[in-house]
């Protein structure tokens, strides 16, 4: 089984853990693992129902959840409990920095020079995106990111680029689902040192959860009409569709704003790239 299928933001369900109590400090941000709601904590009641926790969003939204199991800290998951009744400190100040894509922060690091290795995106929009998540990291890594203005001619691409063992190729598609003109285009990619990985959607847009953006669902657009302009006038939103993608980037802080649909694919491909050459 690859380590990549399902939800990329629930662990190893095959290795028995124990989840962790962490007290409901005020300010800290949490995110409701059923319902993808994040936000800060704003205080601690004891109602008939029993305890509730109180979290605020970057919108001002106010919503109450049962103190307990069920939440997520950096993707990982955690038993919220009143702060009075912990049995483990809060927090040290000196903990360790998270970057947006949810991994440790590497302090005073400089960007390495860039490696042979790339991964390519379709747009421009794409590659914003995957810098604003993954951009720390793949400045560690040295790893560039490229958009391509579409995969039409992603076969002459990937021959252009000259793929090896020590250069290696990752290519996020968009709408990468059965039966989709990008599925064929990919499967024309056949390079062990090559990998074309994809999300389903039409658009990165719909990669990042409506709940971040404070909308209830990206809205249905019939084939044939532009999507993006389509999605403009259906939010109500002027039909300019570089001002709608700032406002959508805008509500992205880190990957709990993400799909796991979408932020497996960029792991894998970031894991791919980074992989070291076999020693003969």
């Amino acid at each position: 089984m690859s380590r990549y299928q399902g939800d990329v933001l629930a662990g190893n369900w095959r290795r028995p853990r124990v989840v962790p109590e962490v007290p409901a400090e005020r300010d800290l941000v949490v995110e409701d693992a059923e319902t993808g709601f994040c936000g800060a904590v704003v205080r601690c009641e004891k109602v008939a129902g029993g305890p509730t926790v109180t979290l605020q969003d970057r919108h001002g939204r106010l919503r109450a959840f049962p103190l307990g199991p069920g939440f997520l800290i950096d993707g990982a998951p955690v038993n919220l409990v009143r702060p009075d009744q912990s049995p483990q400190p809060p927090s040290a100040p000196g903990a360790p920095r998270r970057t947006a894509s949810g991994s440790i922060a590497v302090a005073d690091a400089r960007a390495r020079v860039a490696a042979a290795s790339r991964i390519y995106v379709e747009g421009k929009h794409d590659a914003e995106l995957v810098e604003r998540v993954w951009g720390d990291d793949l400045r560690i890594e040295g790893v560039v990111v490229e958009h391509l203005g579409g995969i039409d001619d992603l076969a002459a691409i990937v021959r252009d680029f000259g793929p090896g063992p020590a250069r290696r190729l990752a290519v996020l598609v968009d709408h990468l689902v059965p039966g989709s003109k990008e599925s064929a285009i990919a499967a024309q990619i056949t390079s062990p040192h090559v990998l074309v990985v994809g999300h389903p959607y039409v658009d990165v847009w719909q990669a990042v959860k409506p709940s971040s953006v404070g909308i209830a669902a990206w809205p249905e657009v019939p084939r044939g009409r532009p999507w993006k302009e389509g999605v403009c006038q259906a939010l109500g939103w002027p039909v300019d569709t570089a001002a709608a993608w700032r406002r959508i980037l805008a509500c992205v802080d880190s990957f709990t704003d993400l799909e796991p649909s979408l932020l497996g694919r960029v792991e894998e491909a970031i894991d791919f790239v980074t992989m070291q050459p076999a020693q003969s």
